[in-house]
């Protein structure tokens, strides 16, 4: 039987710091949407950048987000955190300056968020959107 237990904050820490890639998952409506997403994590905040589009609507509409970080090794080998809190976008230059660098040392080419998106006759500009999500709760797991 696999056992699993709760991480400690600086394990949770720990992970958050090395991860550059989770899930983010917000609502709107009553309607979920989970997302794969590049981020960067200060030991504070946690920073994603992407284009605008559907999460930027979700978000827009419900500030309140989840963002999941794991390492997986093998199905019986395994650590996640789960961070909750609320996104903002930000727009002063000082602090999109030091998000930007934090996110691009983690994801120099920072894709998949700059992309060209064609779907049938529909084509999305990559307007830019950088957001910052202050945790109001952290929680991990890990397989022992």
């Amino acid at each position: 039987m696999l056992k699993v237990e709760a991480m400690s904050k600086g394990e949770m820490t720990a992970l958050l710091l090395r991860g550059g890639f989770g899930h983010l998952g917000c609502t709107r409506d009553g309607h979920p949407y989970v997302v794969p997403m590049n981020y960067a994590y200060d030991g504070h905040l946690l920073y994603f950048f992407t284009t605008e589009g559907t999460k930027t609507e979700y978000i827009a509409a419900n500030h309140e987000v989840c963002f999941q970080v794991e390492e997986i090794t093998d199905p019986s080998n395994w650590r996640s955190v789960m961070l909750i809190g609320e996104a903002y976008r930000i727009t002063k230059p000082e602090e999109m300056e030091r998000a930007m660098q934090l996110i691009s040392e983690r994801n120099p080419t920072l894709t998949p968020a700059l992309n060209k998106t064609d779907i049938g006759a529909w084509h999305r500009l990559s307007r830019i959107a950088i957001y910052r999500i202050r945790p109001s709760a952290i929680y991990g797991r890990k397989t022992v």
